[in-house]
């Protein structure tokens, strides 16, 4: 069985003991390997802001690599909810580095987790003009700041 099938497992049992009936389909893309939920409970799935996501999948990975220890980290997703934020995330984080670019001015970001401020800076890491940078606080939701490269 491999570390893809037994998250399979692992979520649908989950689920199943939490009584939501889902389709879950497996793909495997640029974000790494993904367990896409097809449900007509999205909402409660998803989430607050994708809070109920973001806990079902670290219970996943958590409970995978108890089992398996070189296991690769699962992706979870409801209804392409987490694609499409992120897909957001990198036209408004395009959008910010436009402003920074015709104001020269920093711009803050919300703040936000380690796993969308490595997004904001994945998009802005072969700009010539605009950098990234994120607070630095102990925090857990940092702010993202974006300025102007020096020398640009």
């Amino acid at each position: 069985m491999t570390a893809l099938d037994h998250a399979r497992q692992i979520l649908d049992t989950m689920l199943g003991y939490l009584g939501f009936t889902v389709q879950i389909e497996e793909s495997e893309g640029p974000e790494g390997l993904t367990l896409q939920i097809l449900t007509e409970d999205a909402d409660a799935l998803i989430g607050r802001r994708g809070e109920t996501l973001d806990d079902m999948q670290y219970l996943v990975n958590r409970i995978l690599v108890r089992h398996i220890t070189d296991a690769p980290r699962i992706r979870v997703d409801v209804e392409y909810y987490r694609s499409m934020r992120e897909d957001k995330l990198v036209q408004y984080v395009r959008e910010m580095a436009d402003r920074v670019r015709a104001t020269g001015k920093s711009v803050p970001l919300q703040p936000m987790n380690s796993y969308y401020r490595r997004i904001v800076h994945n998009t802005l890491v072969n700009d010539p003009e605009v950098i990234s940078a994120s607070e630095d606080t102990r925090a857990r939701f940092k702010r993202v700041i974006l300025k102007k490269r020096p020398n640009s």
